[in-house]
């Protein structure tokens, strides 16, 4: 299993604090958590989620990902991803790009489709997965996905009652009964020199529309709205970190912030340590067209007329928007720094590394 025991996150290294917001008075709709969160998500688009009751299953989707990940390398190629914008399986370390250049990414990750996991042992996407992952899906995969659904469900529906949506309105967007990109992601980085500086997964912003992570070593940088430096996201045991994507920044007008983030590795001592982190990616229906819901709620109207220099009407669904970002980061796919640009989201500085 990864190691529990790591050296303290370096109190010389710039961080940007985060709200942390307590899933539990979310649960109670508490107004002045509710509010903390509404901040929190308008303004970075980040926070810290703790008591969100996903420990014990994120735990073990650790050990899960440990041992799958162990295997020799052309077993886990056997389920490789591939390069035609599919997400589920495994991805090998170097197969995307982090930037415009075309320089290698350094992370192997294996994702598992929400849509597979619900429904197995049915594999709706058509792809199988590793031993270890298939012999527990049940046991471990499922019920982390069932949690992590539960607490991200949870928050669109706040988000959907501040937004002035009618009742249910973005939860129809994520309907549990079509098949969608939602997904767990197992990412594994190895030790590397802190003073290296390479990046592990570059500047980006996320496919989706929540994003529920957990890890226990640093090395997420967010940058903040109007800023030029990167920022440390110190880690907390216990608790999550939770980030808006690009489907519901859209949904909302851009009143919800999808904001730039990167990860490096960890800072100071604890760059030796392999960077080991597991997250919950809540994405639309495939066949939802990523458009802001002006029609539904004179608040997203409101925010779309103040903004004419952006456009809310991608004119694709969730699946396509989804199927070319993950295409065009691809090595595979690359032709120049047009494919990296052909990969890129919301995010307003596009050329940020």
């Amino acid at each position: 299993m990864p190691a529990l025991s790591f050296p303290p996150f370096p109190d010389d290294v710039p961080t940007h604090p985060l709200l942390v917001i307590d899933y539990a008075l979310l649960k109670s709709r508490d107004p002045q958590e509710i509010d903390r969160l509404w901040e929190a998500a308008t303004k970075l688009g980040f926070w810290y989620l703790k008591n969100h009751e996903v420990t014990e299953e994120v735990s073990r989707m650790f050990d899960l990902g440990a041992e799958a990940m162990a295997l020799p390398l052309e077993e886990k190629l056997k389920f490789e991803q591939g390069d035609d914008g599919t997400s589920a399986g495994y991805k090998a370390a170097g197969a995307n790009a982090v930037d415009a250049t075309g320089e290698k990414d350094t992370v192997e990750f294996i994702n598992v489709s929400k849509d597979d996991a619900l429904r197995w042992p049915s594999h709706t996407s058509n792809r199988r997965y590793p031993e270890p992952i298939e012999r527990q899906m049940d046991t471990v995969v499922r019920p982390f996905v069932q949690k992590s659904l539960e607490v991200n469900r949870t928050v669109l529906s706040i988000f959907n009652d501040k937004l002035g949506l009618p009742e249910g309105a973005l939860l129809n967007q994520h309907p549990m009964d079509e098949q969608s990109g939602c997904e767990a992601r197992i990412i594994k980085n190895p030790p590397m020199p802190h003073n290296a500086q390479k990046r592990a997964i570059g500047a980006h912003t996320d496919f989706g529309s929540l994003s529920f992570l957990h890890n226990r070593l640093g090395g997420l940088q967010v940058l903040a709205p109007g800023s030029d430096d990167w920022q440390y996201v110190k880690p907390i045991p216990n608790h999550a970190i939770c980030n808006i994507g690009d489907a519901l920044s859209v949904f909302s007008g851009g009143i919800l912030r999808s904001n730039m983030h990167r990860v490096l590795p960890p800072p100071g001592e604890q760059s030796a340590y392999e960077r080991w982190s597991l997250v919950f990616f809540t994405r639309p229906g495939n066949s939802k067209v990523l458009r802001a819901l002006v029609e539904s709620s004179p608040i997203i109207a409101t925010s779309v007329k103040s903004k004419p220099e952006k456009s809310f009407e991608t004119g694709v669904t969730a699946k396509e928007w989804f199927a070319r970002r993950v295409r065009y980061q691809r090595i595979a796919n690359r032709k120049g720094p047009e494919s990296w640009m052909a990969s890129r989201g919301t995010e307003a500085n596009p050329a940020a590394a």
